[in-house]
């Protein structure tokens, strides 16, 4: 069931006597249960874009739907009310400094029919949930940069959404720290049926949890997909040099050409990637093309990971032998679905 549909949203902005399209007619359709990536770079439109779902971005036009209530036509009462059920965390916290953890937390419950004890209660559980709570008393300047977004993350908890949006919220975060807030998310997308919208420069962050991704760029949505669709067969380069940089691919490239300029491949070898998907990651081609055709392998860099429960593999292969018997070697591997791609080695080929 779909928790959020944008149709045909804009947003223009002026400045001065210039006008800005920052969103161009987008549309984008968020199922219950994703966690929808959104990815591209700085001044792309992402940001802008999701901000409409909860209407802290207008749109120019456009409808913005959210479990089949229009947010535009929404009177201002209204709207604070459908806000609620829409967590939003943040690249720098914004936390209130005068407060505890527990007070930050508090915040948002401050207009609720809870009891005061009823408040206590539910402050401490969501402490719990995302392991503070021992830091009930703590202020900000006494926790690191992971604490307090664990302690946004509760804050945006407190109303129970149904919907959570993270802007950049592991963009100021060490890498080690951004693993673990990107697990808590998981974990609260698994165990509460989360929603999640996770807007983001990293394609690493989208890989590590998202189940669906779209690619921006100049206010358009260029690309979106499955996750599994869009790291094994992406069609724009923009999507292509995110995944070589979240994948490492690119710098395994360079290296192992700068390899090849001080050992050059003979004239019987030919550099190769090779890119498997699902059960062909199990078997055992490499040794197969060597007994069928004759033809030796030296892996030079190779990577798997599991994307969406499936195994993903790419490498960079020498193959070495006649040209025939690389020819049918490369044959045999496309016909048990895998992508091969001759590299050339010639300087600044």
């Amino acid at each position: 069931m779909a928790v959020i549909e944008l149709t045909d949203v804009n947003v223009t902005f002026r400045q001065k006597n210039q006008e800005i399209i920052a969103v161009q007619k987008e549309s984008l359709t968020v199922e219950e249960g994703d966690i929808y990536g959104i990815v591209g770079y700085s001044g792309a439109g992402k940001s802008t874009l999701v901000r409409t779902v909860n209407l802290l971005q207008k749109p120019t036009s456009g409808s913005v739907l959210v479990n089949g209530i229009e947010m535009t036509t929404q009177s201002a009462a209204d709207l604070r009310d459908k806000r609620k059920k829409i967590g939003m965390i943040f690249q720098h916290f914004n936390l209130m400094d005068e407060l505890s953890v527990f007070g930050n937390v508090a915040q948002p419950l401050k207009h609720s029919s809870l009891s005061k004890q009823e408040k206590t209660v539910k402050i401490n559980q969501l402490l719990d949930l995302v392991g503070l709570a021992d830091r009930s008393n703590n202020f900000p300047a006494q926790l690191s940069g992971g604490q307090k977004q664990r302690v946004a993350i509760a804050r945006a908890l407190a109303n129970d959404p149904e919907i959570l949006i993270s802007d950049e919220a592991t963009s100021a975060l060490d890498p080690r720290t951004t693993n673990q807030i990107l697990a808590l998310l998981k974990k609260l997308n698994e165990d509460l049926g989360l929603t999640i919208l996770l807007i983001t420069h990293e394609m690493q962050a989208v890989k590590s949890i998202a189940n669906k991704v779209a690619v921006m760029e100049d206010g358009h949505i260029i690309e979106r997909g499955t996750l599994l669709e869009i790291f094994t067969n992406p069609q724009q380069q923009l999507t292509k040099d995110f995944i070589n940089t979240a994948t490492n691919r690119e710098d395994a490239l360079v290296k192992v050409q700068d390899l090849l300029t001080i050992r050059p491949l003979a004239n019987n070898e030919q550099l190769v990637q090779i890119e498997y998907v699902g059960e062909e990651t199990a078997h055992p081609l490499l040794s197969t093309v060597f007994a069928d055709y004759g033809v030796t392998t030296n892996i030079l860099y190779s990577n798997m990971e599991i994307l969406t429960q499936t195994p993903v593999g790419t490498a960079l292969v020498v193959l070495a032998g006649t040209s025939s018997q690389i020819n049918q070697a490369i044959e045999f591997f496309e016909a048990h679905s895998v992508k091969v791609e001759k590299i050339s080695t010639e300087v600044n080929a």
